[in-house]
């Protein structure tokens, strides 16, 4: 019999709530941007999340506008309006 462990970041709410709460930790380079791989390595190699749970959370995460997502995908801004509580 197979165990299956519960997945920490399986909902994209929590998922996008980690991802803010990484790029808050990271110093933007220019603009307030942040290159997308210094959220995505921590999160898929330290934290363990998976692609498809990234790419939720920060689907999520831009659909409440908590972060801004470029459209060439190769980095993200903290919305100050709007964070996650």
């Amino acid at each position: 019999m197979r165990h299956v462990e519960e997945r920490p970041y399986a909902s994209a709410e929590a998922a996008a709530r980690k991802l803010v709460e990484l790029a808050s930790s990271i110093e933007p380079v220019q603009d307030g941007r942040i290159h997308i791989e210094k959220i995505n390595a921590p999160f898929l190699y330290t934290l363990k999340g998976s692609g498809a749970e990234f790419g939720a959370g920060i689907e999520y995460a831009v659909e409440k506008g908590w972060l801004e997502l470029h459209e060439s995908g190769t980095y993200v801004r903290i919305s100050r309006a709007r964070s996650p509580s």
